[in-house]
Order: structure tokens, then sequence, then C-alpha cells
């Protein structure tokens, strides 16, 4: 999950990066609404893509896999299936990230629901008319002007030479459902209230609103006329980051600035074509990330080198002939992995994720964590189990490492409680499998 938001972070920033240094000084509105609107989506949904005939795109130096299988004399290592990982968290703790994380969305829900009502109220007690399909509302002893959907917001102390074009102005935020994309973006900032990249889009949003329908009112009335209009009066607007305003001051200039800027020639559109190269730069990325691989192979490594009691000794022979031998055979090549108990009315895929999923919460369910109380532990801490599965399928050799002892000797009782499964095979006959399982101890200060 960490990983996901940071990922999603990080295209944000980028697609940010190359908005203001490309795209935001063109006069291509459409266009660059509709890349702030797609950009955001697409950091969202880009890392959960995973195409895998990118995986091949790289390197395969470059992609850190699971220690390879030494069938040799002198081997010291020997492959073991890899469960997933077991994450406990201390049930004494109370404040952990996940908290802190929908503490966070129900503040902001809270103050989204605040604005709402407030905006509603404003509705219901203020004197409304009806103009071309909008539904005006007046405010009293006020000089705001901004809109929200079919409703126009008008301080009655706005000059009456003004009132045209502001009216004409809000009408563009309607019919183009600009209120729409603010909305959106105000979902965005509940969800992700700790990422300050969406704030940054919704600000981007509304100066290009801004930009837009500055671009629509000027082609049916003088520019000079409206310039004037922009700069006569300071209007206070209240702060609603949904609604869309006419008069900002901290985007005056930069309208007028737009206004008086030439349109962009129609070969700058080939800039937004850097949507393609970036989209597939980081769909190589996101389908050869390796991160929990690169991590689990380090679990795996630090296992084995950590513990030299696991070390076994294979003699240099064919696996399928290792049976005879009464010595281990290595996971991939076991024709038959072991089963837990209850899964054995599966296919043989279901089976190794029903095998892996049953151990995950066996554990979960029956370690204590307690520990981290007793031995006034914090942060992170990290167990390495290994263990094997006989032929009798029993849970043999249990052995774990920590920086604890105690986190180490609880990891390997709880292994060992392992209910009896069924035995893997090998050519039709019982053989034993050795397994690895990296149990991680959040423990939150």
């Amino acid at each position: 999950m960490l990983h996901y938001i940071l990922q999603t972070i990080a295209f944000q920033l980028f697609f940010l990066m190359v908005y203001d240094l490309f795209l935001k000084r063109e006069t291509f509105f459409n266009w660059n609404r509709f890349y702030l609107l797609f950009t955001p989506i697409a950091s969202f949904v880009l890392p959960l893509i995973k195409i895998e005939a990118f995986r091949n795109v790289l390197p395969q130096n470059y992609i850190v896999q699971l220690p390879a299988v030494i069938l040799n004399p002198d081997a010291s290592t020997i492959e073991t299936q890899l469960l997933p990982t077991v994450y406990l968290k201390n049930s004494s703790s109370f404040w952990s990230w996940e908290f802190i994380l929908y503490v966070g969305i129900s503040v902001s829900v809270f103050i989204f629901l605040v604005k709402m009502f407030k905006l509603f109220k404003t509705i219901n007690i203020s004197e409304k008319n009806r103009v071309n399909g909008l539904t005006i509302i007046t405010l009293k002893n006020s000089s705001a002007a901004f809109s929200f959907f079919n409703y126009v917001f008008l301080g009655d102390a706005i000059n009456p030479e003004n009132y045209r074009a502001i009216l004409a102005h809000e009408c563009v935020h309607k019919s183009q459902k600009h209120s729409a994309d603010l909305l959106f973006f105000e979902l965005l900032r509940i969800v992700f209230w700790f990422n300050p990249l969406v704030y940054m889009y919704q600000n981007r949003m509304v100066t290009l609103h801004e930009y837009i329908a500055d671009a629509l009112v000027v082609k049916q009335q003088d520019k000079v006329t409206y310039y004037q209009n922009l700069l006569s009066q300071v209007f206070d607007v209240n702060h609603i980051s949904f609604i869309n305003p006419f008069f900002k001051q901290s985007l005056i200039k930069k309208r007028i600035i737009m206004l008086t800027k030439t349109k962009s020639k129609q070969i700058h559109l080939v800039k937004y074509a850097l949507l393609v190269p970036m989209i597939f730069a980081m769909l190589l990325y996101t389908s050869c990330d390796k991160e929990a691989e690169n991590s689990e192979s380090t679990i795996l490594e630090d296992v084995i080198q950590d513990t030299p009691n696991t070390t076994i000794h294979v003699e240099k022979v064919n696996p399928d002939d290792a049976v005879d031998m009464d010595i281990e055979v290595p996971y991939s090549v076991v024709e038959q992995p072991p089963v837990f108990p209850g899964c054995e009315d599966l296919t043989k895929d279901e089976q190794r994720k029903c095998m892996s999923t049953k151990i995950s919460q066996f554990v979960g369910k029956n370690y204590n964590t307690d520990l981290a109380g007793e031995l006034d532990l914090s942060g992170r801490q990290r167990i390495n189990v290994v263990f094997k599965i006989d032929k009798q399928g029993n849970i043999v050799d249990a052995r774990a490492r920590a920086s604890e002892d105690a986190l180490a000797e609880e990891a390997v009782r709880v292994v060992n409680l392992l209910p009896k499964m069924i035995a893997g095979k090998q050519k039709g006959k019982e053989v034993t499998v050795p397994y690895s399982l990296p149990i991680v101890f959040q423990v939150k200060d």
C-alpha cells in the first residue's frame, strides 16, 4: 500500500513538472484541461498495471531474482519456497499510519460537508432569480462573484457595468461543467489529503478554467473593455475550493497576460505527444518493478547466510532421482508441493495460493504481539524463518533469526504449531520440501 502511494505521488509530480515546463503557457486550453484531468487518474491506475511482455525489455542483470539452486558437492544453499511476508502490528498500539490516514479522510470529509452546508445555506437565504438557465443568487452587501454548477453568486455591490461581462463569464463555467472538474479534485483532496500535489492540480485547474471562460467571452466583446472590468475593482471571494471565482487577485494578472498572448501555433500540439512516451516509461517501470521481489530475495539470502544451521549439502544428482536418495527436493522441481489441510480439493495452483494464505493467517493469528511491550521494541522488526515439511507432513527443522532472540523463539514456536500437512510428492513418493517465511513485526512508537 505504502509503495503504491509513493509511486502515485512520484508519477503526479512528474506529470505536473511536464505541465509547468511545457504546457501551461500554451493557449490550447481544452487540451490542457484534458491533461490535468487525465494524468492524476493515470497516476492512480499505472502502478496497478503489470504488462508481462515488458519484463523482458530490460536486461536480465537489472532484474533481481531469487537465488538459484546450486547442485554440486560444495553447495551451501538450496532453493526454498518463499511464502508471502506476514505483517504483524503491535496490538497494544493505538496509532498507526493507517489510523492517521483514516482520521485525515474523516476530517477532510467534515470540512467538505461544512463548505457544502455554508454554500447551500447561502442559496436558501438569499434572493434568487432565473436568467438563461442560471439561478442568480444575490449576495447582500458583497462584491463577490463566483459560480457553482447552475448557481451564480453575485454581490449587490458589483458595478452594473461589469454585471453583463461577469454573467457571460459564469455562463461559460456552467456550459463547460467546470464545477464537476473541481469536485473531482475535491474528492481527491479528501482521499489523498496528505498529498500536496492534489492541491496543486486543483489550483492549476481553477486558473485554466478562468483562461477558458475569458477566451470565449472576449470573442463576443471588446478586449480592452474586458480588461477594464478585471482591473476596475478588487473583489473579495469566500475561499471555497470547488467554486469558480470571477475576480481573484492572484489570478487577474495571469488572466490578462493570457488574454494578450498570441494564439499558440498548431505545431506546438506535438508537446502533448509527450504523454505517450511518459506513460510507456511508467508502464515499463511498474511492470519491471521488483521492489517486492527484491525484498523477498534479500530476506531469503539473509535467512540462508545468517542461519548456518540451515546449510544443506546436496550431491550432484538429477532432482528427479532425489527421491530414491532420501534427500530434500527443491520447491521449483517437486511435482506435488505439500498441501495445507482443507486445500486438497483445489487445483494445483489454487493449492499453492491456499497454502500461502493459510500459513500467513495462522502465523498472524497466533504470534504473540505483546512481546513488543515486554521487550520495549520500536519500529520495524524483521524475523526470518526457515522450516521444512517432511515426508510425513510434519513441520521440522524450524529455525529463525531476528534482532531479539525472543522474537525468533516466538516465530519458531508458532511455526511448529502449524497443523500436519499433506506431504509433497516426487515420482509418486513423499519427499521433504523446504520453506522460508519472512515476518515483519511493525511496532508503533
